[in-house]
């Protein structure tokens, strides 16, 4: 990238790009302890040997697991590492903690036999070998999350949406945020353990398809609900081209909410190392029921 060239996280706040329904699905979550600097392509480019880099693969697609390497923000100390299978679906969200010395320990993962928890997992997209927005964005976030809550707090490999650095992935519910600064990391930590989402910021949960995402965001957003399990998607059937119809659940009945996709075309590549611009997906609001369930 030339120095002369708008980096993609600039560019995706100049032109206002909405985060909302951006969330790529993802159920399942497997998280490999890995220090040290990661390569553009973090499994192949660290220090973890090619035949464990291959059965840790396996073993994640047998799963349906998407997998992250992790550290600690800053220099990590050689020794204990950690690895964890997630569960984030809704009614499930959990995650399962091993410890390991030796890498080759990873050859046969028992995924769910390690100890159990439900505490918050906190990853921060800091892969600047992948995007340089991951590392000049996500670097300030991760040292202030770890300052906050050091035990919880990790540095991850690439999340996807790189223009909407700093990316935060909160565990186990599988919650996306972006365009997070360093000080509001902490506040989001805040209100997920309150059992509350961060709207404004909320890109939305991995176990949700885009149209759900984005119907269950701009429910949020007319009634001003912040609540974790406010508006849970029931079904998503599409009604046209690129439209859907969604129904939320509601304490009182359910709310369907028709969404549609947009396509425009971006004036500048929406990655740092992409070399032609893209189109940019959001959604607009369809219908809203004249008498909306409370």
């Amino acid at each position: 990238m030339t120095q002369d060239r708008e980096r993609c996280a600039d560019g995706c706040v100049r032109r206002g790009d909405p985060a909302g329904a951006s969330a790529p699905p993802v159920n399942h979550w497997l998280l490999v302890e890995q220090p040290g600097p990661w390569g553009q392509d973090p499994w192949r480019e660290s220090a973890l040997p090619l035949h464990v880099v291959a059965a840790i693969a396996a073993q994640a697609a047998a799963a349906h697991a998407r997998v992250l390497l992790i550290r600690r923000p800053g220099r990590s100390v050689p020794g204990v590492r950690r690895w964890a299978y997630v569960d984030s679906r809704p009614g499930h969200e959990r995650a399962w903690w091993t410890t390991f010395t030796d890498p080759d320990e990873l050859l046969d993962l028992r995924l769910t036999e390690g100890e159990p928890s439900t505490d918050p997992i906190y990853l921060v997209c800091a892969h600047g070998k992948h995007d340089t927005c991951c590392a000049i964005r996500g670097r300030p976030v991760a040292a202030a999350l770890a300052k906050a809550r050091p035990d919880q707090t990790w540095e991850c490999s690439h999340v996807g949406g790189d223009r909407f650095a700093a990316n935060v992935v909160v565990l186990p519910h599988g919650l996306y945020y972006g365009q997070v600064a360093a000080a509001h990391g902490p506040v989001i930590a805040e209100r997920y353990e309150a059992g509350l989402v961060d709207v404004a910021h909320l890109r939305g949960r991995s176990t949700y398809s885009a149209p759900a995402q984005a119907a269950q965001q701009f429910a949020r957003e007319r009634v001003g609900e912040a609540r974790l399990d406010a508006f849970p998607p029931l079904s998503a059937r599409r009604v046209g081209h690129e439209q859907w119809e969604v129904e939320l659940g509601t304490p009182t009945g359910p709310l369907r909410v028709e969404v549609r996709a947009v396509f425009q075309r971006s004036d500048t590549p929406l990655t740092c190392t992409a070399t032609t611009p893209a189109a940019i997906r959001h959604f607009e609001l369809v219908r809203w029921p004249d008498r909306a369930p409370g």
